[in-house]
């Protein structure tokens, strides 16, 4: 038997929680609540849900910077917003909400919704790759090893290699370092920026001596982060 979905339903609104989470409970899923930013966290401390339906305008914290801080966790989330223009629907998604539903709202496309986001991250879990290649190197995510454009392997640190999979898994993209810090060591992570700092350069030297010029491969954007630089085939 496949285990039920989990899905935790974040709304300061206990009416409109309550019905969600009876809704869900009657077609399968597996459900726990929260009333506010605070209460989700603490679920969130032994709980990895496959979903999260979260409201917008709540006390405290605001769905949208909730979004912005599990952004990282790759947690598909469902926002909720009695907001329902065309420009508040863009600002959530572009904080990190994977759909977004204007309320009031038919409990069918609830449901279908929610299901579309499982779907979909299911698809992107199958899809997890075997083999990242880039400019000459080779990365095997599985085997947590890393070929340089000549065949030897270079050897990485735990966290060296947690560092250079997740550049590598976002080509393009600018990184935080607070989210380069939850990528590569969690949530509970207490290190500080300057960690990140000193990881990144032993990245870069181990690259460069291994291949020169391969430190450029992790680009530094002043005051905003790091970006890998090459692009990456995903076999």
């Amino acid at each position: 038997m496949n285990t039920p979905a989990r899905v935790i339903v974040v709304d300061d609104d206990a009416s409109i929680r309550d019905a969600i989470a009876d809704c869900l409970l009657l077609h399968g899923f597996q459900v726990r609540v929260a009333a506010d930013a605070a209460g989700l966290d603490l679920l969130l401390l032994n709980e990895r849900p496959d979903a999260i339906i979260l409201d917008w305008m709540m006390p405290g914290e605001d769905g949208l910077s909730v979004c912005r801080r599990l952004q990282a966790r790759a947690i598909p989330i469902l926002m909720l917003s009695a907001m329902g223009a065309a420009p508040d629907r863009v600002i959530g998604l572009e904080m990190g909400a994977d759909d977004y539903l204007a309320k009031p709202f038919d409990p069918r496309e609830l449901l279908a919704r929610v299901r579309a986001l499982l779907r979909r991250q299911d698809k992107l879990r199958a899809q997890v790759a075997s083999e990242l290649r880039f400019a000459g190197w080779r990365l095997l995510p599985d085997q947590r090893r890393l070929f340089t454009p000549d065949g030897r392997e270079l050897a990485l640190s735990r966290g060296e290699f947690a560092l250079m999979l997740a550049l590598a898994e976002r080509p393009g993209r600018v990184l935080g370092r607070e989210q380069l810090l939850q990528l590569t060591h969690g949530e509970d992570s207490d290190s500080v920026d300057r960690a990140v700092d000193l990881a990144i350069s032993r990245l870069r030297r181990k690259l460069g001596q291994a291949a020169p010029g391969a430190e450029a491969l992790v680009q530094t954007l002043r005051g905003e982060g790091y970006r890998f630089g090459a692009e990456v085939h995903v076999l």
